[in-house]
């Protein structure tokens, strides 16, 4: 493959390229922290969360690598191969944020989770593939953890909103009417719908995209000439190939993500059940307070993304990101411990820099062993390998919480410490260099 020379981008061209992950995110942040207490607040029962959150597992692994493959073989001299696709599954999560405080019912919320989850995945892979299309290797490492700082961002200012609003707004005597979602929680929806297509369109506007090679061309020329019933079926041939050909550095990572993204769904999920539990909450504080912890540890993650890339090139991106997965087991282990609104934020410092690991080191290890013709169909191979164990929890965690962990909180989080424990030993079996052989030879 006759590969493109990519100039290296100055800091703020590489800021300029990852604002609109500020918008993904913050609707991300929202799934996080506000769709649970939206479900309880909807009559939702507790062991039933697992499964109400099936959308997001199924609609990744359907969409992502769909996108990846699609993109692949796109090109538009005006509108370029990735931006058009994280624009469009912007503005269809914009329409979904905006209408889901609005939910007369459970199972209407439920449906526009699904909706949401197809424009945020839409949005999301392409949007890592552009990044890996644009940036030399030398610079993949500061795009990647420039995008975790983003994440961070965008989550802080999501759970920021929802714990200020409910201070500035909150009416007690309303705020936990049955089957009503109050009113404070609708501001930050419709933040979150106007900053996911705003910060979009800045990157869209502010960074052009590089043209594919002669051979590619070919490529893409030769898939548009192809009919429309083989052009339906080519990212499942993609896809397969892909898979089939997928570096066993890829194998193993997806060890790390089972263990990895099954605990952090298992935290999501009942994170606020558990203040519930142990500090005495009512819905509302609770979910306040589990706002404050994902503010928290995503304010962390701001602040050390761009930090981790000296330290993964001084000690080695596997040492680092396994001390992440590391320190993240210990803080879901300490948090059922403290009752203390305040103390029990200061573990998600910890969390934080597990995050800002997760949401940029293996991202940044993958692209540089891939193919760069083949980047978006990985890119969504790598996004099926975190839906997977997502939607292996949505379907498992109900009875193992209900039957196994005697309905508690407490040991739900304390099962997502153990899992991260896991993930940490397994991610040691990592090796970029044996990743990279593979695929030259």
């Amino acid at each position: 493959m006759n590969l493109i020379k990519k100039p290296s981008l100055t800091f703020w061209q590489i800021f300029n390229m990852n604002v609109g992950f500020l918008g993904i995110q913050f609707s991300f942040g929202l799934q996080q922290t506000a769709i649970n207490p939206v479900f309880l607040f909807l009559g939702a029962a507790e062991d039933m969360l697992p499964i109400l959150n099936i959308a997001g597992p199924v609609t990744g692994l359907i969409v992502q690598p769909i996108i990846g493959a699609i993109s692949d073989k796109t090109w538009s001299p005006r509108f370029g191969r990735r931006k058009p696709f994280f624009l469009i599954g912007a503005i269809i999560g914009s329409l979904c944020l905006f209408a889901f405080p609005l939910s007369p019912a459970l199972w209407f919320a439920v449906g526009l989770l699904w909706i949401l989850d197809v424009g945020n995945n839409m949005a999301m892979e392409p949007y890592r593939a552009f990044v890996g299309d644009k940036l030399p290797e030398k610079q993949l490492s500061l795009g990647y953890q420039m995008q975790s700082l983003f994440v961070g961002a965008g989550i802080v200012l999501a759970n920021a909103s929802i714990f200020l609003f409910q201070d500035w707004f909150r009416v007690e005597d309303v705020v936990d009417a049955a089957g009503s979602i109050p009113k404070w929680l609708y501001y930050s929806f419709f933040i979150g719908a106007f900053l996911s297509v705003s910060t979009i369109l800045w990157s869209v506007l502010k960074t052009p995209e590089i043209p594919p090679s002669e051979e590619e061309f070919k490529e893409i020329k030769a898939h548009k000439a192809l009919s429309s019933a083989q052009r339906f079926n080519m990212p499942f041939v993609e896809i397969s190939k892909a898979v089939k050909d997928m570096p066993s550095f890829m194998w193993k990572l997806s060890a790390v993500y089972l263990f990895q993204w099954y605990a952090l769904f298992v935290y999501w999920q009942f994170i606020t059940p558990l203040f519930m539990n142990t500090m005495g909450f009512d819905l509302s504080g609770a979910a306040a307070q589990s706002a404050k912890m994902s503010t928290t540890y995503n304010i962390t993650t701001m602040v050390v993304a761009l930090a981790l890339v000296p330290l993964a090139l001084k000690f080695g991106s596997k040492k680092v990101y396994a001390a992440s997965l590391f320190g993240t087991g210990l803080a879901l282990f300490a948090i059922p411990y403290i009752s203390d609104p305040i103390y029990v934020l200061f573990p998600m410092i910890l969390f934080g820099v597990g995050w800002a690991a997760m949401m940029g080191i293996p991202y940044t290890m993958v692209s540089k062993i891939v193919p760069q013709d083949r980047r978006g169909v990985y890119m969504g191979i790598l996004n099926m390998m975190i839906v997977i164990p997502m939607g292996i929890e949505t379907l498992t965690f109900g009875p193992i919480f209900k039957n196994l962990l005697g309905g508690n909180a407490v040991n739900a989080i304390l099962f997502a410490g153990v899992f991260f424990v896991l993930a940490a030993v397994l991610s040691l079996r990592l090796n970029v260099k044996e990743g990279k052989k593979e695929n030259i030879e």
